[in-house]
């Protein structure tokens, strides 16, 4: 897929996450966020030439852009996003923490595709 493709998607993440939180679908809505966060990291590791096919290939890509961008803070980010792709299955997480999880990623993800 192109860096066209993943920005796409991650678009499309966002704004389903959005409409979920209004609907109060907080496990569906937290595994798009998940999915938006995973889209902009491979939209970056395109422009690279890099490919991301695994979870761990995505969390390594993630750490060496922490070092590169540590003002964004990638690693916590990171596992902000995490914490909602369990919530997806575990259905544990709060309103409030969902909300505030979000703002934190597509923040992050507007910075980092700034850049």
């Amino acid at each position: 897929m192109s860096k066209q493709d993943y920005l796409r998607l991650n678009a499309k993440y966002l704004r389903e996450a959005e409409e979920l939180i209004k609907k109060k679908d907080y496990p569906q809505a937290s595994e798009k966020i998940w999915g938006a966060l995973v889209e902009a990291m491979k939209a970056v590791a395109s422009e690279r030439g890099i490919s991301l096919g695994t979870y761990r290939s995505i969390a390594v890509f993630v750490s060496e852009l922490d070092k590169e961008y540590p003002e964004l803070r990638l690693r916590e980010v990171f596992r902000h996003a995490e914490s909602l792709h369990v919530n997806f299955y575990e259905d544990h997480l709060p309103e409030d923490y969902v909300i505030e999880s979000k703002h934190v990623i597509s923040r992050v993800i507007e910075q980092l595709l700034a850049r």
